[in-house]
């Protein structure tokens, strides 16, 4: 039973990654992520000091703020709409035509979207540091490096979690469109507006902001980055110095690096109920 499972899963490994070849998402995700470090690179590798980096380490610091903004949106385009378009065209009457489950689809596609979200980001990443560290001459924190590794994968994780989610549970594609457009957009904009309203509406002590702002993968992603890159976190202002002295960098470093998974986990977890519980048409 455990060999018919296992080849029905490498099967629809194999189906979904053909799809996504032939859809040209993989070229898509790398060629972002390097236009992206290519950038970075063109205008970081003068001499300037960053948060106690120079160099290459303003390159990779730079490029983690803006992933922390583009990846959510590349995870839920990626995921959003790969379930209720296989409903559409046809492809689970083929599929489950043959002796594969709805465990296993779910699960290979997961993985497969995934697989293609970040194995070139964590690529890419090993490569700006090597050609840092051997061509450029640039001294390389690895920690922190390792660190923004971490954290981008787990915040991959969880806006795949909700893009299937979303692709399970809404059937219409333009709607679909509609929520993970909102998904991010609370993600990533409007809960910084939300946040900085409270604040001017009402003086609100810093325990307070921490936790309204961790709740959201997006910021818990953010503060374990900032706390990677700059111990003290001067930035954040009382707030930095509240979880310097109350929680440390380690923790905020694990609640970066397992809240969005988590969250993540859960949406996907739920999202593969309903699809092996509902009716596929």
């Amino acid at each position: 039973m455990s060999i018919r499972l296992s080849k029905s899963l490498q099967a629809v490994v194999q189906f979904d990654f053909a799809e996504v070849m032939r859809s040209r998402w993989l070229v898509f995700s790398s060629g972002l992520y390097a236009l992206l470090a290519a950038l970075f690179v063109l205008v970081g590798l003068r001499q300037s000091t960053v948060l106690g980096f120079t160099g290459m380490g303003r390159v990779l610091l730079s490029l983690c703020h803006v992933l922390l903004l583009l990846l959510p949106l590349v995870a839920l385009a990626a995921c959003g709409q790969v379930i209720n378009r296989a409903r559409d065209d046809g492809t689970f009457e083929f599929l489950f035509s043959q002796p594969i489950t709805r465990s296993d689809y779910f699960l290979a596609v997961s993985l497969v979207r995934f697989a293609v979200l970040v194995l070139p980001l964590v690529a890419l990443f090993a490569l700006l540091a090597f050609l840092g560290w051997t061509i450029f001459g640039q001294e390389i924190s690895w920690v922190f490096l390792g660190r923004s590794v971490v954290i981008c994968a787990s915040l991959l994780w969880a806006f795949v979690g909700f893009g299937l989610a979303i692709s399970v549970s809404v059937r219409n594609q333009a709607k679909a469109i509609m929520y993970l457009l909102v998904i991010w957009v609370t993600g990533v904009v409007l809960l910084d507006f939300a946040l900085i309203g409270l604040m001017l509406v009402w003086r609100l002590n810093p325990q307070t902001i921490f936790i309204l702002a961790s709740l959201n993968p997006v910021e818990a992603a953010r503060m374990a980055l900032l706390s990677s890159a700059d111990p003290t976190l001067a930035a954040l202002g009382p707030v930095g110095f509240y979880l310097v002295n109350r929680l440390g960098t380690g923790v905020l470093f694990a609640l970066g690096a397992t809240w969005p998974a988590a969250a993540g986990s859960i949406a996907w977890i739920w999202g593969r109920r309903q699809f092996i519980q509902n009716d596929l048409v």
